[in-house]
């Protein structure tokens, strides 16, 4: 390439997603440096000065920053999930305003979680309808961080599915079925409890845990890793992209035709239809909580669409047998 190279910067990158990333900006010519809490990081959290003198002169910004949801929704963990999307946005949003020459492109990771549990209508960008509750919550503070005044940078937060690949979501819905329970999942009464409580500083929704009568079908919204990354190379060579983008697959499907799907991946004929009762304990020993399965996810990517994104995965059959034989050669 002529001329100097152009610059990014990633935070949080330890993760599958980061770590893919930064390998395909440096593929496509990009100098990357790293804002993390290890030795080997160009700047670490806290450091102000470093932050600002980072992200000053660089051509994008990707903050994928955040403690992994996959886990039980324990106080500390409640307070680490959201502080850990909060903080660090915040932290980027001063070294930003205070450059002399602030990125052009600053990507903020999200979540399709945000939308309310829908299962009679998609959710786009342009008239999804938020949620409440905790993991609504983390997602509005989070998205408010990262959009709140005026800044030269056009800002995009990536609102993710859940994303196939090597990371601990997949292999824990693998490992479902694996273990014999590949059937439906059905929502149905439990005790309530408060680990879905809102959070932040207006909170919402109720104070105790409800359900719905899914009967398997609530909706499952997901993206394969190739597509996040090929979605965030899409979003950089569209300057007129702009505001909050649905990663998602164009084709979601119900809990019943997950499971299915997770059946055929993991060559397992038969799976047992789950239960909220018998969903509790599994997933307690799996230390994930049963929204995953249980809440209805159903976002599209209206925008990716619009503009004319075409997706390697579009079929969720075809994008868990790839990741399913990735994690099968990975475990050689």
């Amino acid at each position: 390439m002529g001329g100097a190279a152009r610059r990014a910067v990633v935070a949080g990158a330890s993760g599958f997603i980061g770590v893919r990333l930064i390998a395909q900006l440096r593929e496509g010519g990009y100098e990357v440096a790293v804002i993390g809490r290890g030795e080997k990081s160009d700047a670490q959290w806290g450091d102000g000065p470093g932050l600002e003198a980072l992200v000053d002169g660089a051509d994008l910004l990707v903050n994928l920053a955040g403690k992994n949801v996959g886990c039980r929704y324990h106080d500390a963990a409640r307070n680490e999930i959201l502080a850990s999307r909060v903080d660090t946005t915040r932290a980027l949003h001063e070294a930003v305003s205070r450059a002399t020459n602030p990125p052009q492109l600053w990507l903020n990771a999200s979540t399709a979680t945000i939308y309310r549990h829908s299962m009679d209508a998609p959710n786009t960008e342009a008239d999804g309808r938020i949620g409440e509750g905790f993991s609504v919550d983390v997602a509005r503070n989070w998205e408010r961080e990262f959009f709140r005044g005026q800044l030269p940078t056009r800002r995009v937060a990536l609102r993710m599915a859940i994303v196939l690949g090597e990371g601990p979501a997949t292999r824990k819905l693998l490992a479902i079925a694996r273990l014999g329970f590949g059937g439906a999942q059905h929502d149905g009464w439990w005790p309530a409890h408060r680990r879905y409580r809102g959070i932040g500083d207006d909170p919402s929704g109720s104070e105790r845990s409800g359900w719905h009568r899914t009967r398997g079908n609530q909706r499952f919204s997901w993206i394969h890793v190739d597509d996040a990354l090929g979605a965030i190379r899409h979003i950089i060579e569209h300057p007129e992209i702009t505001g909050p983008v649905n990663l998602s697959s164009p084709n979601p499907v119900a809990n019943r035709e997950l499971m299915s799907s997770l059946r055929r991946a993991t060559g397992r004929k038969f799976g047992l239809p789950a239960y909220r009762w018998m969903l509790e304990p599994a997933m307690f020993v799996l230390r994930v909580e049963p929204e995953m399965l249980l809440k209805s996810r159903w976002a599209l990517p209206g925008v990716l669409q619009d503009t004319g994104y075409h997706f390697r995965w579009p079929h969720l059959d075809a994008a868990l047998e790839d990741v399913a034989h990735n994690l099968a050669g990975e475990q050689l």
